[in-house]
């Protein structure tokens, strides 16, 4: 698709979302000039799209009330894509917002698959499983994701009611830097533009989002994904763990991801060696310790804990548990 229809199709959509849309904000939202977004508006009428022109001091673009889009025509590979996308988007907990949404969208395919390509779908759904149990996580608001994924397109203030872990309830104002799903979660990461630092708020916590005026300049540094997992590993949880681990790079992280530690790397890490097995230092914030020393004990390498004492006492009483069942054997 070349990216003039792109826009095009774009410009359609725009419309299609209600209410009349000014030149200066169509231009801006599709990067061109007021002179191309008339172009584009004739392009479209030349297609039979009933767009209406609305003069005056908030005057614009407009779709004749009523107008709905022909149907679509997709192939079976396409069919069959769609059906499987919104198989998986219900099971793992993305579409069950709109569950009628969702599964009037699937009767309506099903209903025209070739018979062959159906008895095939159901035989695919037949031997598909998930290890999410549906609806096992909170499904972020279709209207809040859609508006925050504004934001971030085009770099605007976002204004996010939020209720965080505590239940407390406020108004948070944030520069979205990207949208992550994340172990069967939705979040939203940017920055504080009071404190300069990085926020990272689960989506279904928040109850209501809308766009602010202004913008705000391009992130630089780590994308939305790594901003979440560094976020995990560093938020304030009850313990705080340090600890030294004689492994490769690669083995602690099969153990200790991103998203759970924080691994020292500066040094000799820059000359390639993370490979090499040596001391490194680990870092780690948790609510709870008794998970840990069967983590470590399942490295198979030499560990010191750092602190706290009482994972130390935990690591003690796990290898004397550990002894007294050889023994019994």
């Amino acid at each position: 698709m070349s990216r003039p229809t792109g826009r095009v199709l774009t410009l359609l959509e725009l419309l299609r979302s209600g209410g009349t849309r000014t030149v200066a904000e169509l231009a801006d939202r599709l990067g061109v000039d007021g002179r191309t977004v008339r172009r584009y508006v004739s392009q479209l009428v030349d297609l039979d799209v009933p767009v209406e022109s609305v003069r005056g001091r908030h005057g614009g673009y407009r779709l004749a009330p009523g107008y709905r889009l022909p149907p679509l025509m997709l192939g079976d590979d396409e069919a069959l894509a769609v059906l499987l996308g919104l198989v998986a988007g219900r099971r793992t907990g993305l579409t069950s917002a709109v569950r009628t949404a969702d599964e009037t969208a699937s009767a309506k395919i099903r209903r025209v698959l070739p018979r062959h390509l159906a008895r095939r779908l159901d035989t695919l759904l037949e031997a598909l499983d998930f290890t999410d149990r549906p609806g096992e996580f909170a499904t972020p608001d279709a209207g809040i994701l859609l508006t925050l994924a504004d934001a971030v397109r085009h770099r605007r203030p976002a204004s996010i009611g939020y209720t965080d872990r505590d239940g407390r309830r406020g108004e948070r104002t944030l520069h979205a830097y990207g949208i992550v799903a994340h172990a069967g979660r939705w979040y939203v990461t940017g920055e504080d533009p009071r404190t300069g630092e990085d926020r990272t708020l689960r989506l279904d916590r928040v109850t209501d989002a809308r766009t602010l005026p202004g913008s705000f300049p391009a992130p630089t540094g780590p994308g939305p994904a790594q901003r979440v997992l560094s976020g995990f590993a560093t938020a304030a949880y009850r313990h705080e763990v340090t600890l030294r681990i004689h492994a490769t790079v690669e083995r602690i992280r099969a153990r200790l991801p991103a998203s759970v530690a924080v691994l020292d790397e500066a040094g000799p890490e820059a000359d390639g060696d993370r490979a090499a097995e040596r001391w490194r230092r680990v870092e780690l914030r948790v609510e709870r310790l008794d998970w840990l020393p069967p983590v470590l004990a399942s490295l198979d390498r030499p560990f010191v804990v750092e602190r706290p004492d009482a994972l130390r006492d935990l690591v003690a009483a796990l290898a004397e548990r550990l002894g007294s069942y050889a023994r019994e054997a």
